[in-house]
């Protein structure tokens, strides 16, 4: 009978360490999974607060196109001047020195023109064509080296971007005589207007004294 006892005792102790075994793989399988679940959480979030973001940044580079298409629609120029994009540009027929046209648009609250884009001057060749009375008609530009020979300057004193410029071939010459008038100090500043000619090469250096229209130019103003 003790033998049986004994085997009957080594054979419970087997039962019970194989339920602890079956106890042990379940918790372990519980812990997995819930570490599972945890990380699945944790990512969950991430992406959300990732895609909320991205939707925040989309709705306010949408807020901000919205507002300046509203006030590039609201943007005007006043009666005499004509608009190109953000700018107003005014075409005076007056004759002129370089200096008395440059007074003049500041005098209208503007200035002497300053191209900045083949596009503007496009806009303002093919303004000019409408314009013009004769086949060379001179308008000048806020462009100029009055004040050191060679050293292009507009208006707000920049200097001229050598990468865009629009001088007609074998311009700037400096001339120091035109049409038998002999200018001391050359061609220092620069007028557009020549309706024969095609593409968008219409800069001419010309002697500052010499009487021309000119084009001004000044912010479109934003509609209240």
């Amino acid at each position: 009978m003790a033998e049986d006892d004994a085997v009957y005792v080594n054979t419970g102790s087997q039962q019970q360490a194989a339920g602890g075994s079956k106890v042990t793989a379940e918790r372990v399988a519980v812990v997995v999974l819930l570490a599972a679940a945890v990380i699945a959480f944790g990512y969950t979030r991430y992406e959300y607060h990732q895609t909320t973001k991205h939707l925040q940044k989309l709705t306010d580079e949408y807020a901000a196109m919205r507002k300046n298409i509203t006030a590039e629609a609201c943007r005007k120029c006043q009666i005499g001047w004509e608009r190109n994009g953000p700018q107003c540009y005014y075409f005076s027929t007056d004759q002129l020195t370089w200096e008395q046209a440059r007074e003049k648009c500041q005098q209208i609250g503007g200035a002497l023109v300053k191209i900045e884009s083949e596009d503007e001057q496009s806009f303002l060749m093919q303004t000019l064509r409408h314009k013009m009375t004769e086949k060379e008609d001179r308008f000048w530009i806020g462009l100029t080296d009055s004040v050191t020979e060679g050293t292009w300057l507009w208006p707000d004193g920049t200097p001229l971007n050598k990468s865009l410029t629009f001088w007609r071939k074998g311009e700037p010459d400096n001339w120091t005589e035109v049409n038998n008038t002999q200018y001391v100090d050359g061609e220092d500043c620069v007028r557009m207007g020549e309706k024969c000619e095609s593409g968008l090469k219409w800069w001419f250096d010309e002697p500052c004294t010499a009487p021309h229209k000119c084009i001004c130019e000044k912010s479109a103003e934003i509609d209240a």
